[in-house]
């Protein structure tokens, strides 16, 4: 990528963040994204079809981030889901500007179901029979979106607490993997 081309990308990106801190997706349009980005329509256009591909690039890159922010993801095992659902909330907790602004109002639950599907394709390249089993599945499912609605619905417990008390969750189902 050039140099242009790197700059329209960051002052497109940049204004959206901006607007998206201010109100909810829907509100957005391409008119005001360009003027904050001093950029015309043409070029937006050039880089993304709409402001939903813009949010959804984003969003993606997010749950990417994540995802690969939990240390040594490929090396947890189903004899530790503590320790990988902690390397979860960690993870989450370390995003939080960025998932606040993104996945705020509406596209609140589009982390938890992104997250759900990247995480799960990790864990079946390493326990392809988890994708079989149905009680697995679920139990992943389980772990993955109740860390994640534990922490939507408890953003103002201190992080310690917070990790501590889905560790002892998660050590709880440790019999069922």
């Amino acid at each position: 990528m050039d140099l242009r081309t790197e700059k329209t990308e960051k002052a497109i990106r940049n204004a959206f963040m901006e607007l998206r801190a201010q109100k909810p997706l829907e509100k957005i349009t391409v008119k005001e994204l360009c003027a904050l980005a001093c950029i015309n329509k043409s070029t937006f256009y050039a880089h993304y079809s709409d402001i939903y591909a813009l949010s959804e690039t984003l969003e993606q890159e997010t749950v990417l981030s994540i995802v690969n922010s939990i240390p040594d993801l490929k090396g947890h095992s189903a004899e530790n889901p503590d320790v990988f659902t902690r390397a979860l909330c960690l993870a989450f907790l370390s995003n939080i500007s960025l998932i606040k602004v993104l996945f705020a109002g509406k596209e609140q639950n589009h982390l938890g179901v992104q997250m759900e599907r990247e995480l799960k394709k990790v864990i079946y390249r390493k326990y392809p029979e988890y994708q079989e089993d149905p009680e697995k599945d679920i139990l992943l499912s389980y772990c993955i979106q109740g860390a994640y609605h534990a922490y939507l619905n408890n953003m103002s417990v201190d992080t310690q607490t917070f990790v501590q008390v889905v560790e002892r969750i998660v050590k709880c189902l440790k019999p069922l993997f």
